[in-house]
């Protein structure tokens, strides 16, 4: 039997998330792992409970609601625009703390106007906080995967160290990481005889040829989890990315932009000026970015009390562009996290690309009456 503070919680949300014109739906809480274990991050990944049907499919207990929301609405064959509300328990793996808990959230599905999508994503999560949260003093963040991935374009950095980047965004260890690597290549270590020369010459179907002959000297399967083909891919396009480096002054770029951070309405002009004195033509994204703020003042957001990090992200991989949290600012612990994820339908099946946006709220962590 579920608490009396904690009804009372999920009654009150129940309530606001239908007063913003969505519809409550409900998903399996056994679901396929695959798409999770694809396309979620490695944090997420960690985390999640998994099992095997009689039939051997990896399955999994639902460890968050975006996936099944978006997949269940591919399966219905439903149209867009769309709205999706859910609240629901939800299980993963912790140190500390209950492994099934209650979320709550909305799916933004098919809107096109993204500025106004993005805004009212963001006015919800904050005013489904300020709702239930009442004695709980919050901070809300945001960032933008789009500008960070158009700073890393006007660059010129090639695409594989581009997606390599982008997979680390909101990861500051990861980042610097990364940025040390950029700024010195690796040595690369030596290999005897032909395979060193064959790696050399970044010849992948010589590489391939060689590999196959390799494996099957040494008794390994040709039929593995990877072929021959794909070990030369992902081998040649290794030694390429580690060949590339930055220059000083393109490092100090990098680093000025990650380490920008400012209330929101300042955010705008700074950007500006970060592009016009390092030369980065990234216009579009600034002008979605812009268009989204105004947005926000349209529905009477007090930007000042927003901030904006260049450098913050989620941990999770299907994020494209708008990310955004809210904190307790007493414990440090999320309160809600979203952000837009317009490759994620695609990828789950749909036919065509979808655009899309959601939030959702760690309901065990509000203050609920005992």
């Amino acid at each position: 039997m579920l608490p009396a503070g904690l009804k009372l919680l999920l009654a009150k949300v129940e309530t606001q998330l239908l007063s913003y014109d969505t519809e409550l739906v409900e998903t399996p809480i056994v679901q396929h792992a695959e798409p999770f274990l694809n396309m979620a991050g490695e944090d997420l990944r960690r985390r999640i409970f998994l099992t095997q049907s009689i039939s051997g499919e990896t399955k999994c207990l639902r460890p968050e609601f975006t996936i099944p929301v978006c997949s269940q609405h591919i399966l219905d064959h439903e149209n867009t625009p769309k709205r999706y509300a859910y609240l629901g328990q939800v299980f993963r793996q912790r140190r500390d703390g209950p492994t099934e808990f209650f979320q709550a959230g909305i799916e933004d599905l098919g809107h096109e106007d993204l500025a106004n999508a993005d805004a009212t994503a963001i006015a919800n999560a904050i005013g489904l906080v300020s709702e239930c949260a009442v004695n709980q003093n919050v901070q809300v963040t945001m960032g933008d995967q789009a500008i960070f991935a158009a700073v890393l374009d006007a660059l010129g950095l090639p695409k594989g160290w581009q997606a390599r980047l982008l997979n680390a965004f909101g990861d500051q260890s990861s980042l610097d990481e990364m940025l040390l690597k950029l700024a010195k290549p690796e040595e690369q270590v030596a290999l005897d005889g032909e395979l060193n020369d064959i790696i050399k010459s970044e010849n992948k179907d010589h590489l391939a040829e060689h590999l196959t002959k390799l494996m099957k000297a040494t008794g390994y399967s040709t039929n593995a989890s990877r072929s021959p083909a794909d070990i030369a891919h992902r081998v040649v396009e290794k030694r390429r990315l580690s060949q590339v480096s930055l220059s000083e002054n393109e490092l100090a770029i990098l680093r000025e932009f990650l380490s920008i951070k400012i209330s929101l309405d300042s955010a705008v002009a700074k950007l500006e000026a970060f592009a016009s004195h390092s030369g980065l033509a990234i216009e579009p994204s600034l002008k979605s970015f812009s268009e989204r703020i105004s947005q926000l003042v349209a529905m009477d957001i007090d930007i000042s009390t927003i901030g904006y990090g260049a450098a913050f992200g989620r941990p999770l991989d299907y994020y494209t562009g708008l990310v955004f949290e809210i904190i307790d600012t007493d414990t440090q612990e999320v309160l809600a996290g979203g952000g837009r994820y317009d490759r994620l339908m695609e990828l789950l099946g749909a036919g065509k690309t979808i655009p899309a946006v959601g939030f959702s709220l760690w309901l065990d962590r509000f203050e609920v009456t005992k």
